[in-house]
């Protein structure tokens, strides 16, 4: 603006000796001309203080105008590859399987008969007939609760006899004194834990009164619970026509741990009874991989079964129940490890998936004047799946309100089956605001 001032003194002053000049040569011609001069003079000093104010306004307006809004660009992950396929070790003799708790990953059918091996014919039970043995006989003379001893029982000079009987037979026995005494659930005791066959026909006598009335109070129970495929015809699983199928025993093994006191028994590995000692239990994988029961069975001539129930935890919150049966396997040893491992491949078919790294992008922000930010992944994040459940991903995103690092501006969600796993995404960086120079130069962006 010095130019401009400089012009106009030196127009001044061009006019005060034009004006002298004229004064002398011609008095009305110089009134005239001095009042153009004085006119042209005030329009000048307007235009100059306009531009002045003009000049002021522009600066003011582009060092405070709004700012546009930083662009943003995000793109939503594909879906992350599904965990590896999981195979059921299933054995290779028949045997059947369920699981309750986990439907949502297993299917609606797991809690029923989920999976199965070899046939389901009825085959002979052995000493998997004395938990049918130990309901009837439960089923006429019930206890209170899981400790309540019930009633005492006496036994006689004909239930001593059958410790004979059943050495002869080579089945597994235990003293019976004559004369000797022992309270109901410890008489129970002594035929789910070693097995005792000359308690379970003694027991069943004592609670019937003979053994064809104990068979024909089992036969009702078998029909009144549904278990079409199976028939008992005497206490102890001596008798291969004592026979189940696989779908059958799942259904037992069920009745029987919803029954306190048979739970309670088969899920003690050793106990003390006053009169016979300690006692054992035949089920050695007790406590093993979360097993919890419930009986063993062999007829002697190298098929061994085991019906069983498990308490898993898998990481789903909940513990899964785990009912299953094998029968007809070649060892006890070889029953153990075929169980075990089916087990085991059901607790590994629940595995964490990595679906994400920490401060993986997903998007950002880019300003006119060259600023720009990330959206990333606020975490490592991972899912829990079942085998190879697809898993899908869905991405939110939020506009800022400061555009600041680690402002959260989402979310992203992974889903597999009924889980899900959910991460915030969070500005990686922070928005600059632009120069003063940048604004001066740049109005056409400015709001």
């Amino acid at each position: 603006m010095t130019d401009e001032f400089s012009d106009l003194a030196e127009l001044m002053r061009e006019e005060q000796q034009l004006t002298a000049g004229l004064a002398e040569a011609d008095p009305d011609a110089h009134l005239r001309r001095r009042r153009r001069r004085r006119l042209a003079l005030v329009i000048t000093a307007i235009v100059l203080v306009a531009i002045l104010g003009s000049a002021g306004g522009y600066v003011a307006w582009a060092l405070n105008a709004p700012l546009p809004a930083p662009a943003a660009t995000s793109q939503q992950p594909g879906s992350p590859a599904p965990g590896p396929a999981v195979t059921l070790a299933l054995p290779t003799a028949a045997s059947a399987i369920s699981v309750s708790g986990a439907d949502a990953y297993l299917g609606p059918g797991a809690s029923g008969i989920w999976a199965t091996s070899g046939t389901n014919d009825a085959v002979p039970m052995a000493s998997i007939s004395k938990l049918i043995t130990v309901l009837v006989i439960l089923d006429a003379r019930p206890l209170a609760d899981a400790n309540d001893p019930g009633p005492t029982i006496t036994f006689s000079k004909a239930d001593h006899d059958l410790y004979d009987k059943y050495y002869v037979m080579g089945a597994t026995i235990a003293a019976m004194p004559t004369g000797s005494s022992m309270s109901e659930r410890d008489a129970l005791a002594m035929l789910l834990l070693p097995s005792a066959s000359n308690y379970a026909e003694a027991v069943s006598t004592w609670a019937f009164g003979s053994q064809g009335a104990f068979v024909a109070a089992a036969r009702r129970w078998i029909a009144a619970n549904g278990l079409t495929g199976t028939t008992l015809v005497e206490p102890t699983g001596m008798s291969a026509r004592n026979t189940s199928t696989p779908t059958d025993l799942i259904a037992l093994a069920r009745l029987a741990a919803a029954n306190p006191t048979v739970a309670a028994l088969a899920a003690t590995p050793s106990m003390v009874v006053p009169g016979a000692g300690t006692i054992t239990n035949t089920n050695d994988l007790l406590g093993v991989d979360g097993i919890t029961g419930l009986k063993t069975g062999n007829l002697g001539d190298g098929a061994y079964n085991l019906l069983y129930t498990a308490s898993m935890d898998v990481g789903i919150g909940d513990r899964l129940a785990v009912t299953g049966v094998l029968l007809g396997g070649m060892s006890r040893p070889s029953v153990d490890n075929a169980v075990r491992a089916e087990l085991g491949s059901i607790r590994d078919g629940f595995h964490h998936v990595p679906v994400a790294s920490h401060g993986q992008q997903v998007g950002g922000y880019e300003t006119p004047w060259g600023s720009t930010a990330k959206i990333v992944i606020a975490q490592e994040a991972s899912i829990l799946t079942w085998s190879d459940t697809p898993i899908t991903v869905t991405m939110q995103t939020t506009t800022p309100k400061r555009y600041a690092d680690d402002e959260v501006v989402g979310s992203i969600t992974w889903t597999a089956g009924p889980n899900t796993t959910t991460i915030p995404l969070v500005i990686e960086g922070s928005i600059e605001q632009p120069d003063d120079w940048w604004r001066l130069t740049n109005p056409g962006e400015l709001g």
